[in-house]
């Protein structure tokens, strides 16, 4: 087997991966990925025993127990560029040894499940409603770097969606990753659910009119007409596609959670974000405990 080159995985003086600044036993099977640093704090409160404390960067990460449940919650910061290396390196922790720097011969599934905020793209998706995403449709690009095995419905949907929106060509290839069954069978009751556009950004890349005029002025109406089959596009946001399409790859179960706290149909934002990403993180970690 061969040994991955230390230019390729940095470990640092007391033998953590780089951005995370984790050791393998510091991360639990169990991963909650949240974009605000600060709100790792916010999930980690609620744990009976915190563990491990680290931060470098942007990167924080409380590894603790909920009963007896092992669970890590990293802060990723927002975006995908951040997610790629997230996923990376929490898969690395698990899956290669750092002493050989060699891929295990057993490797570890990992439960990730991210605890974010969105804006709707549905009417009947009011603010501070949750959103449990059936797919991540991804107009990011990063997924396009890596090899990914897309199965026949994540193919029918990708084309329907070129068709649909015409968004291709000059913008990034789009591509589209299904959530882990596993975990979205849990999070029905209180959800909604849908598919899940990953944009590169927050203000052009989701319509979003300053002082600069955007090149495709038409993106929102088409995100909120397409449609194929059941599915409809519910909510978008910066990371979702990214964590489902590595997550495949890389043999992890990964489901995205997302408190509604903007409808960019009906123009409103929430009164009060703060308490319906809290309402969130309770609900999360009680179907956690409960069933995962």
């Amino acid at each position: 087997m061969n040994r991955i080159a230390e230019s390729e995985l940095i470990i640092n003086s007391r033998g953590a991966i780089y951005h995370l600044d984790c050791r393998p036993e510091e991360i639990a099977t169990t991963v909650i990925t949240v974009g605000d640093p600060d709100r790792v704090a916010e999930v980690s409160k609620y744990f009976d025993k915190i563990e491990y404390k680290n931060k470098h960067r942007e990167f924080v990460t409380h590894t603790g127990y909920l009963g007896k449940k092992r669970i890590t919650c990293v802060g990723t910061g927002i975006g995908t560029d951040n997610i790629d290396i997230t996923i990376n390196e929490l898969d690395a922790l698990a899956n290669i040894d750092f002493t050989t720097r060699q891929i295990k011969e057993q490797l570890t599934s990992l439960n990730i499940i991210r605890i974010g905020t969105s804006g709707s793209l549905q009417k009947d998706i009011p603010v501070d409603s949750f959103v449990a995403s059936s797919h991540g449709l991804g107009i990011d690009n990063l997924l396009n770097f890596y090899q990914y095995p897309a199965n026949s419905e994540e193919e029918q949907l990708v084309q329907q969606f070129i068709t649909q929106t015409q968004l291709n060509s000059k913008f990034a290839q789009p591509h589209v990753c299904s959530a882990s069954g596993a975990l979205l069978k849990h999070f029905v009751n209180g959800y909604h659910q849908g598919i899940t556009v990953t944009c590169p950004g927050f203000y052009g890349p989701q319509g979003r009119v300053l002082r600069m005029g955007l090149a495709n002025p038409s993106l929102i109406d088409n995100l909120t007409k397409f449609s194929f089959g059941n599915h409809r596009i519910s909510n978008f946001e910066m990371e979702t596609s990214a964590i489902y399409g590595m997550g495949k790859i890389l043999g992890h179960h990964c489901l995205s959670l997302n408190a509604i706290v903007a409808n960019r149909i009906t123009k409103e934002f929430s009164k009060d974000s703060g308490a319906a990403v809290e309402s969130l993180i309770k609900k999360t970690l009680q179907i956690i405990s409960d069933h995962i």
